[in-house]
């Protein structure tokens, strides 16, 4: 949601030592401001656009006050006059805000506080949440843009930080046009994977373009591309271009990838922690990976999520797999322990088919296995599609079906509610 302007901080009274006529005009000998040290004089006096030795009435003060307030860098503003000496008492508001550019071309940022200051005297980093030094940050990056041949909208909004659960940032973004990654030069990988890793990359050219995320998108997709080929190591140098493609429905923004393949790592062995609920020889049994073999980590996350499906099959659906690699760089083998945090056990709580009729419901149910208070088995939904000779005319009719879940933990209790939809398939 964009922002609207609005005052939402009390403001003082403008106070005086005496009224003088309205009409009368007083110059200004001097102008003092007290209770901000974050700013000079000469910025607050920018700020208010006013000047030792200009001559102003009343209800000019007042004016020129007005956009010391009006910026929302300040919870109050009163100022003392006698008809000489103006000083200002000022309450800074307590929460300023560091800007996010969510989706900007690069050359924006480079140098963009200095840019901001030179033109918003009393930015320093930080804006507020509402004010003139918000909208003003807003427009000066419309200018830049357009600046730089790009017409486009920009909006503003909070930034929640979701682990600690408060506003910490106020987020600008291009909301129009389009911004996406554009180009992508791929360097530095060997003949046999620069085809597929360019392919891999292209995926990507054409996704909304964000300033981090973009980043992290390519740099997780190559590796993931490498990983599968036993990279593990890959060292993978993502950067965004100056140079920006502005058509009439988007704007695309370059890319440059470098890489460092080093090694191809074989499999030493995938060892089990003592204890778990799946023995070493299981494990090793439904394996897709085994030792002497180039590591594929697609088929390592595959082993390891039959382990997690393990756990939740015993009511341990926050268990979190942890696995340490120990590198061999001199065999170029990897060796891997893997261990389980299990957590809590959950029961079975309550248990709704959705978007079925009643026969077809309580069909389902019956099949499912799964009564409450007991051990949650979420094999149980899985299996339930997967029966063969159990019941000829339910699996005829399930297999007309799409099946999904949802799962609500209730924390306190460790119970778990599950939400099964069944969709028709189509033809």
């Amino acid at each position: 949601m964009t922002r609207s302007y609005s005052l939402t901080l009390p403001v003082a009274a403008l106070l005086c030592s005496f009224l003088p006529a309205i009409a009368q005009t007083y110059q200004i000998k001097s102008i003092h401001f007290k209770g901000d040290s974050e700013h000079t004089e000469a910025e607050l006096c920018a700020a208010a656009d006013m000047a030792k030795g200009a001559s102003l009435t009343m209800p000019e003060i007042n004016d020129h006050t007005k956009l010391l307030m009006d910026t929302g860098m300040f919870q109050n503003v009163a100022f003392k006059f006698n008809s000489q000496d103006l000083t200002y008492e000022l309450t800074p508001v307590t929460d300023l805000y560091a800007l996010r550019l969510e989706n900007f071309p690069i050359a924006i940022h480079t140098g963009l506080d200095d840019r901001l200051h030179a033109k918003l005297p009393l930015y320093h980093g930080k804006v507020p949440a509402s004010g003139t030094m918000l909208d003003g940050v807003m427009k000066e990056l419309q200018d830049e843009l357009g600046a730089s041949g790009i017409k486009a909208t920009v909006a503003v909004t909070p930034y929640t930080d979701l682990e600690l659960g408060k506003v910490t940032a106020m987020s600008f973004a291009i909301t129009d046009p389009d911004v996406e990654v554009g180009h992508i030069q791929l360097q530095g990988a060997s003949p046999a994977f620069a085809e597929k890793a360019n392919a891999v990359l292209a995926k990507s050219s054409g996704t909304p373009y964000s300033f981090d995320g973009s980043i992290s998108q390519l740099q997780t997709s190559l590796a993931n591309f490498y990983g599968a080929q036993g990279y593990l190591e890959p060292k993978i140098q993502v950067v965004a271009q100056p140079g920006t493609t502005v058509d009439a429905g988007s704007i695309r923004i370059p890319f440059t990838v470098t890489v460092e393949e080093g090694l191809q790592y074989k499999l030493a062995s995938v060892q089990l922690a003592p204890g778990l609920i799946v023995s070493q020889a299981d494990f090793d049994k439904t394996s897709s990976l085994h030792p002497g073999e180039v590591v594929s980590l697609v088929k390592l996350r595959s082993s390891l999520e039959y382990l997690s499906r393990q756990y939740h099959n015993h009511g341990y659906i926050r268990a979190v797999i942890h696995q340490q690699a120990t590198f061999d760089r001199t065999q170029g083998t990897v060796a891997y322990t893997v261990n389980v945090e299990p957590g809590p056990i959950y029961t079975t709580g309550r248990v709704r088919v959705k978007n079925v009729s009643d026969d077809l419901r309580d069909m389902t149910l019956a099949m499912l296995k799964l009564p409450p208070g007991e051990t949650f088995n979420e094999g149980a939904i899985r299996g339930m599609m997967a029966t063969h000779d159990v019941n000829p005319a339910f699996e005829r009719i399930i297999s007309k079906y799409n099946l999904s879940y949802t799962l609500a933990r209730h924390e306190d209790t460790h119970v778990v509610d599950v939400d099964i939809t069944l969709e028709p398939k189509h033809p």
